[in-house]
């Protein structure tokens, strides 16, 4: 899915929101528990909200030229599925070996981030439910961000101090590239349960095309258990105030 909303001077760059859009994750063939499986429903949440806030953006006028990519797709075993063991090679090139099928969202953002190169962005955010292990690290209250831009990664942080979707920083050291590294391709799609929060996002880092980037993973705030005050228990809409805040600070 890919939607443009051109807001800004046509000499502005674009900024590219890239949300992970599972409409339903089983795990695949390595799959899930089925305890709270009725939950993997939300697993789109992160293209919910790079969606809504587009579509935001547009309502409100802002002056700002975007581009939210959501690459969409479901997570289901099946004769045609893929398996542990393949080989795939993504949109930048780059070969990535399957250890585990309960690793897709990172194929499809890797392909997205990708993609998003080509409109040479000013900034690249992409979010998404990508990691239970950001859930065990952080608990459910904030969101898991790594990047590799400083002052991207302020502006998200300025931004989450306004809207209260609050964010905590990661990591993304040198050391956590070796869990990555493929035995028979570039990369493999996950690097084991130690610094599994992190580990994904270096994986995402290797498709970003050295543009600014921050990843936000929102596992944990995406889906409540319990009714908050102002937010009702189920899928939270996390994202979008974040996302909007950021743009307003930025072009407003």
């Amino acid at each position: 899915i890919v939607l443009e909303y051109r807001g800004g001077k046509a000499s502005s760059p674009f900024v590219a929101l890239v949300g992970k859009g599972l409409t339903f994750d089983s795990g695949g063939i390595s799959i899930k528990p089925s305890e709270k499986m009725d939950q993997m429903k939300s697993d789109m949440a992160g293209g919910a909200a790079v969606i809504a806030a587009v579509r935001a953006a547009a309502e409100l006028h802002l002056p700002v030229n975007m581009v939210g990519l959501v690459p969409a797709t479901e997570n289901l075993p099946g004769g045609k599925a893929y398996k542990p063991g393949d080989i795939l090679k993504s949109l930048s090139g780059q070969t990535i070996e399957i250890v585990t099928t309960d690793a897709e969202g990172r194929l499809i953002l890797a392909d997205a981030l990708t993609y998003a190169g080509r409109y040479e962005p000013a900034a690249i955010i992409d979010l998404a439910t990508l990691t239970g292990a950001c859930i065990v690290a952080l608990g459910d209250h904030v969101i898991g961000m790594m990047g590799t831009d400083d002052g991207l990664k302020r502006e998200i942080r300025e931004a989450a101090d306004v809207t209260g979707e609050r964010v905590w920083e990661l990591p993304l050291w040198d050391e956590y590239d070796e869990a990555i590294k493929g035995d028979a391709a570039d990369f493999k799609n996950s690097g084991g349960r130690a610094g599994g929060a992190i580990t994904a996002g270096a994986f995402l880092g290797k498709f970003t095309g050295g543009y600014p980037w921050v990843h936000l993973d929102i596992a944990g705030p995406a889906w409540l258990s319990k009714d908050k005050p102002y937010i009702p228990k189920g899928a939270s809409g996390v994202g979008v105030r974040l996302l909007l805040q950021f743009l307003r600070n930025r072009y407003h």
